[in-house]
C-alpha cells in the first residue's frame, strides 16, 4: 500500500555515554519521567503528527526494547497497513552485516521503505527528548521543493563545535554543512531529524553503499555529499524543547526539567500526548508523615519519608526517615529508612540500605561535583556513604567514568 510518508528510527545504539544505565539495554529503551522510556517521544510524535508507518531500526541489546514497543498499540501504531515494525540487522542470500553507520542502516531496509513507495522518508533518531509536529516540517520540504530538509536549532556558540552546524541564506536554504567544526560559522545545529524526497534519498544511499571509503553515516557522508552535488537543502528551524539524552548529566537534567514549569518540556499538555506502556500496578501509596515536595511519583510507589524534587519511576518504596533530592529513581528501587539521596540516577531494581549517603549537592562536594549513579540491580550495603560523580556498576563495585 502507498504511503505519502514514512518514518525510519535509528534505535541501534549503544548509548556509551550513559555507562551502566545502558549495560543490558539499548538506549532509547531507558526509563524517563518516571512512566516513559526516551523511545516514547519519537514515537508519539509520529503518531500526533499523522505517521502511521514507522520502522524502528534496533541492534544493541534490543530484546528489551523489542517487548516494550510490542505491536504498538501503545501509541495506535498497530494498524495492519502500517503500524511499527522492528527492523533488526539480517543475514540476506548474499550475506549480511551489522549496521555500518546511520546511513548503512537505512540503506539496509530499502526493501521495507519501497515495499510503502513513499514519496518522503522522515529520519529520526531514538536518543531525544522533545514533541514536534513532523507534518509541519514535511510540509515545508513539500512547498521548498526540497531534496533534504534538516530540523535545526540555535544553540549557545560554546556548544556549537559539538553539533553538525548549518550556514543558511536568508530563504532558509542550507548553503555549507560542517559536522562538529573546531571554529563554527554559525549556531544553527542539527538535532538529527531530516526529511528526504525518498527518490533522491535512495540514489544517494546506493552511491555512498558503492564508496568503500564511506563511514556510511548522514552527517559525514549523505548530506555534504548532496550538498556538494547542489541539491536544493532545506534548513527547518524548530523552536520548541529539546533535549539529547545521551549522556548521564542530560539525561538528569532533562528528569529535573520535566519539574520546571518554565523549561518548556510539558508532559501534561494533552493536546500533544506522550504515549508510553502502561505498567500494572497499583495506585501509589503516600504515608500520613510522608513530605513529597515538587516531585513525580507513580503507581505502585509506596512513599513515607520524604521526597523533592525528584522523579520516582513506578513501584518506588521510600521508608520513613528516608530522604530523595533532585534525584531520579528507576522502577523497583527500595530506599530503606535513613538513607539520604541527593543528586543521584539510581537503577532499576537497586536496593538502598539503611542510612546510606548516596551523592552530594553542588558546593557541599569536597572534590569535583557531578551527579551520582547507580547501576540496574546495585545493592549498597547499610550506612555506605557514595559522594558526588561516583558510579557503581550492577554489583556495586566503584567503576570510572
Amino acid at each position: 500500500m502507498k504511503k505519502e510518508c514514512v518514518a525510519m528510527l535509528l534505535a541501534g545504539g549503544q548509548g556509551s555515554r550513559l555507562y551502566v544505565l545502558t549495560g543490558s539495554v539499548a538506549k532509547p529503551a531507558v526509563s524517563f519521567g518516571g512512566k516513559y522510556r526516551i523511545i516514547d517521544f519519537p514515537l508519539s510524535n509520529c503518531t500526533n503528527s499523522g505517521i502511521d508507518t514507522v520502522g524502528v531500526l534496533t541492534q544493541y541489546r534490543p530484546l528489551e526494547l523489542n517487548s516494550y514497543i510490542g505491536s504498538g498499540q501503545a501509541w495506535d501504531l498497530d494498524s495492519s497497513v502500517g503500524g511499527v515494525h522492528i527492523l533488526p540487522p539480517y543475514m540476506g542470500s548474499s550475506g549480511g552485516s551489522w549496521y555500518k553507520g546511520t546511513a548503512n542502516a537505512i540503506y539496509q531496509n530499502i526493501g521495507f521503505v519501497d515495499m510503502y513507495d513513499p514519496d518522503y522518508v522522515v529520519i529520526l533518531s531514538g536518543d531525544h527528548i522533545y514533541k514536534m509536529d513532523y507534518a509541519k516540517m514535511v510540509d515545508a520540504h513539500k512547498k521548498a521543493g526540497a531534496a533534504c530538509t534538516i530540523s535545526v536549532m540555535e544553540v549557545p556558540w560554546a556548544d556549537a563545535s559539538r553539533f553538525g552546524i548549518m550556514s543558511v541564506d536568508a530563504d532558509m536554504n542550507i548553503t555549507e554543512f560542517a559536522e562538529k567544526p573546531k571554529e563554527p560559522k554559525s549556531n544553527l545545529a542539527s538535532m538529527g531529524i531530516y526529511v528526504f524526497s525518498w527518490k533522491e534519498l535512495k540514489k544517494y544511499l546506493n552511491e555512498d553503499e558503492a564508496d568503500p571509503a564511506s563511514e556510511n553515516d548522514f552527517g559525514k557522508n549523505i548530506i555534504p555529499n548532496m550538498l556538494k552535488a547542489g541539491e536544493k537543502m532545506l534548513a527547518y528551524r524548530f523552536e520548541g524543547y529539546w533535549k539529547d539524552v545521551g549522556t548521564l548529566e542530560s539525561l538528569w537534567d532533562a528528569n529535573m526539567d520535566m519539574l520546571t514549569p518554565d523549561s518548556g518540556l510539558d508532559l501534561l499538555d494533552n493536546s500533544w500526548p506522550i504515549y508510553a506502556q502502561t505498567v500494572a500496578a497499583p495506585a501509589a501509596f503516600i504515608g500520613t508523615e510522608s513530605e513529597v515536595i515538587h516531585s513525580a511519583f507513580n503507581r505502585g510507589d509506596d512513599i513515607e519519608g520524604k521526597v523533592e524534587e525528584s522523579v520516582l519511576s513506578q513501584n518506588v518504596t521510600i521508608e520513613k526517615g528516608a530522604v530523595v533530592d533532585h534525584s531520579v529513581l528507576f522502577p523497583g528501587v527500595k530506599v530503606e529508612a535513613g538513607a539520604v539521596i541527593s543528586y543521584a540516577i539510581i537503577g532499576e531494581g537497586c536496593a538502598i540500605g539503611k542510612d546510606c549517603r548516596i551523592g552530594e549537592a553542588p558546593g557541599k562536594s569536597d572534590g569535583e561535583w557531578g551527579v551520582t549513579v547507580l547501576g540496574p540491580g546495585c545493592s549498597v550495603e547499610a550506612g555506605r556513604v557514595i559522594k558526588a560523580k561516583r558510579m557503581l556498576d550492577s554489583e556495586g563495585k566503584e567503576i570510572a567514568r
